[in-house]
């Protein structure tokens, strides 16, 4: 009995273990990190994504790209997750938080062929990022929250090498002219800055609303066009009458009942209408339905009506003109209208929209962008975004950094020197993590259609000469002063992709076991529920369990 062989696992398991399962690891971040290695830099190139349906995207942003790719392997997920939380954090930097991720890894593959242990590699990685962290701290330049020039080249630098690039600068003096309209003292919310995308004319002819732009139409052609110095009023309900909340039955027996009944209704609607005009309102936005009858006499009150407005428009509405929502007509009072010194309907591009504007300190702003075409608007909608994002960035910390692959090879620099004082075997993954840096200017170079290694040999000797700010210029080629050149990043991007790229790295190293666990049903609820899958499904998780376990114990 003691020889024979326990069978655990299920016969259709799958399971791959040690230097298997971490070279199936660290090839998919690889494979991932390469796809899109090439849209990096003010040169890099797009890629197309076509979905089944035909649908296409053309972008080169790397959250887009990773996001709509139809990725399928775990391993491979976890860089993906990389790019979403670099998007989530900073809004930008993606495509090199997963490029260095990669090249983590790649380095990684070197040293465990030379049976370095993976836990080894693991803790170098962490005292190399963290040593990175304080070096970028040290080096960040200081920038005050008002000083239009850096935030200027701050949101242009993002847009570089996307879709908005040929106009670059209009933009980005729209971007930060937006960021500082919203910003009060909880900070920058940019989901306060609406951006409205109209296909037709030029992305110079893009423009900035100070106020709210509302993609619906007034509900009746005899009401005003606009109203001037208007009061707002916002409702949650509906101008509609209620329905009963039991189910009930009216016995009509008497065509006069009958019309008493609808006169009834109508007087209702009728009361309505004249409240909300006795109250003092020149526009009412619903975000419900606006009975026909109602907005009869909504219209003979010279009252611009606008229905089923969106939850996240209302919220908007409410901050730039000060209007306070409430539930019922019953409940509106003339402290609870805002302000706009201009409510009007017009047209763009063939399309009617309520724009509501000229409101005091705006803290609710529209972007307007426009585009030739449907793909190109999407790009410089994800170029704007980008940018909002290290704007917002740059004006809550105040620290930007130079770009052109500066701090790369000043931290490769540095981390070299600081491996020198590292003990025992950790000493190479922190040599390797310098190296896995230098991958960002040398792809630069690369993608710039530039020798890399003359250019991360140039680079090397400027920062040795002391030059902290020296990048790669991809138009030229050459070696200059990014701080010259007004090229700069927030200190949060890189610090922000260097952690999530060394955390996605070191987790995939410290995997020794890769298992196909049964059919299990991840649930938040702390119910006791039996998994699905019957006694197989069961011991499958529990051996994937298990693998993680060894995972964690390497």
């Amino acid at each position: 009995m003691g020889n024979q062989p326990l069978i655990v696992l299920s016969e259709d398991s799958q399971r791959t273990s040690g230097k298997d399962a971490q070279s199936m690891n660290v090839q998919a971040g690889k494979a991932v990190a390469e796809s899109v290695r090439t849209t990096l830099g003010p040169k890099g190139m797009d890629k197309m994504l076509v979905d089944s349906t035909g649908n296409v995207v053309v972008t080169n942003d790397g959250v887009t790209l990773l996001s709509e790719m139809d990725i399928d392997h775990p391993a491979a997920d976890m860089i993906v997750e990389v790019a979403e939380t670099q998007e989530d954090e900073v809004g930008d930097g993606t495509t090199s938080a997963v490029v260095v991720a990669g090249e983590l890894l790649s380095q990684a593959e070197d040293l465990l062929e030379q049976d370095i242990h993976a836990t080894t590699l693991a803790q170098g990685y962490r005292q190399a990022a963290e040593e990175a962290t304080e070096v970028l701290e040290e080096i960040a330049i200081d920038v005050e929250e008002d000083d239009d020039e850096i935030l200027h080249q701050i949101a242009a630098t993002a847009m570089t090498g996307k879709g908005a690039e040929s106009a670059r600068d209009l933009l980005a003096g729209l971007v930060v002219d937006a960021v500082q309209s919203v910003a009060d003292d909880d900070g920058i919310d940019t989901d306060n800055i609406k951006v409205e995308k109209v296909v037709g004319g030029s992305i110079e002819n893009s423009e900035l609303v100070e106020g709210v732009i509302v993609d619906k139409e007034r509900v009746s052609e005899n009401m005003p066009y606009f109203a001037e110095d208007a009061d707002v009023a916002i409702i949650d309900g509906a101008l509609e009458i209620k329905e009963t909340e039991i189910d009930a039955e009216v016995n009509v027996t008497d065509p006069e009942q009958l019309e008493q009944f609808l006169e009834q209704e109508e007087a209702q609607l009728r009361e309505m209408a004249e409240t909300i005009s006795e109250v003092g309102a020149d526009v009412v936005f619903v975000d419900g339905g606006i009975d026909d009858m109602a907005q009869h006499y909504l219209a003979q009150e010279g009252i611009i009506a606008v229905r089923r407005v969106k939850s996240s428009d209302k919220t908007q509405l409410a901050r730039a003109t000060g209007a306070r929502p409430v539930s019922t007509v019953d409940d509106l009072t003339e402290d609870d209208l805002g302000f706009a010194g201009n409510v009007a309907q017009k047209d763009i591009a063939g399309d009617q929209r309520i724009f509501v504007e000229d409101v005091d300190d705006a803290k609710a702003v529209t972007l307007i962008l426009r585009g030739g075409t449907e793909h190109v608007i999407d790009e410089v909608d994800r170029a704007i975004e980008d940018s909002l994002g290290v704007v917002r960035t740059t004006v809550e910390d105040g620290k930007v950094l130079a770009g052109g692959g500066a701090p790369e090879v000043e931290l490769s620099l540095a981390l070299r020197d600081y491996a020198d004082s590292v003990g025992g075997r950790e000493q190479l993954a922190v040599e390797a993590f310098a190296d896995a840096l230098e991958v960002i200017p040398r792809t630069l170079a690369e993608n710039a259609g530039l020798d890399p290694i003359d250019s991360l040999v140039e680079l090397r000797a400027d920062h040795d000469g002391g030059n902290e700010a020296a990048g790669l210029d991809a138009f030229t080629g050459d070696t200059i002063d990014m701080g010259d050149e007004g090229v700069y990043e927030p200190l949060r991007v890189k610090t922000q992709a260097i952690e999530s790229a060394t955390e996605a790295a070191v987790m995939l190293l410290r995997i020794d076991d890769v298992i196909a666990a049964g059919d299990l049903a991840v649930s938040d609820d702390d119910d006791d529920e039996e998994m699905p899958g019957g006694p197989g499904g069961g011991m499958g998780g529990g051996m994937g369990g298990m693998g993680g376990g060894m995972g964690g114990m390497m």
